[in-house]
């Protein structure tokens, strides 16, 4: 886990990197880094992190990335890839070991489809907690939330394996994980009461030593939940 500070508006860029490194530009707490994190550690690819100051961004930053945001990977011959799903298919083609995209046209497919689905509901994981913090009434997001996850239950029901490309984690399951690591933060965790299926592969993702070494303490998610949705989010709390 990364544990540089921030670089915010003023910093210096980075040097150039040595030839064959590759550099990660991210911020502790971002989920979509977090992404990259755990395809970059379950390869076993050797590289440097920078965190950026999100909300006070180094000028030089949006020379790498126009839209200022995370990941950002930087090779040692200056190409630059950006966009946390783009980052990480990069990363598997590349890297030949340990292959995390399947090689079979239809499970790629599937994972695909499946990723699609999952990336329309991530704005639930932000919208509910927004409006409890505002007083709106947010159960009728939660129910969406909670249909939502019980249709993933059935996805693990129907294909009888403990991951969702099979039974050892594939490219989905770590495209998946980060917004599950912070459902006690998002307030959310009660919604996989009616999901068994789903709350096992919650479990057995936990225990994965990727998972296990990008992942952030409940208590810091929570300290840095609160600061977020206050709006003024310490990115750089716990250093």
């Amino acid at each position: 886990m990364a544990s540089e500070k921030c670089l915010a508006k003023g910093s210096c860029a980075p040097g150039p990197l040595p030839k064959g490194q590759i550099r990660l530009y991210s911020m502790r707490f971002c989920p979509f880094a977090q992404r990259t994190r755990l395809v970059l550690h379950a390869k076993g690819i050797k590289h440097e992190t920078v965190n950026i100051h999100l909300k006070d961004k180094p000028d030089w930053y949006f020379e790498k990335n126009p839209m200022g945001l995370v990941p950002t990977l930087e090779t040692s011959s200056g190409q630059v890839i950006y966009e946390s799903l783009i980052t990480c298919e990069y990363l598997d083609e590349v890297y030949g070991e340990k292959k995390l995209i399947p090689a079979d046209p239809f499970e790629k497919a599937q994972q695909k489809m499946l990723l699609d689905y999952y990336s329309k509901m991530i704005q639930l994981f932000y919208k509910i907690p927004t409006g409890k913090n505002k007083g709106e009434d947010i159960s009728v997001l939660e129910e969406e939330l909670e249909n939502k996850f019980v249709w993933l239950n059935k996805e693990l029901v129907n294909k009888k394996t403990q991951f969702f490309g099979g039974d050892a984690i594939t490219m989905i399951d770590y495209m998946m994980w980060p917004w599950f690591e912070r459902l006690e933060m998002f307030g959310l965790k009660h919604c996989l009461d009616s999901t068994p299926e789903l709350k096992k592969w919650t479990e057995r993702m936990s225990e994965d030593q990727s998972v296990k070494a990008t992942m952030h303490p409940i208590e810091t998610h929570k300290a840095f939940g609160k600061s977020y949705f206050e709006g003024k989010p310490d990115f750089d709390y716990g250093l």
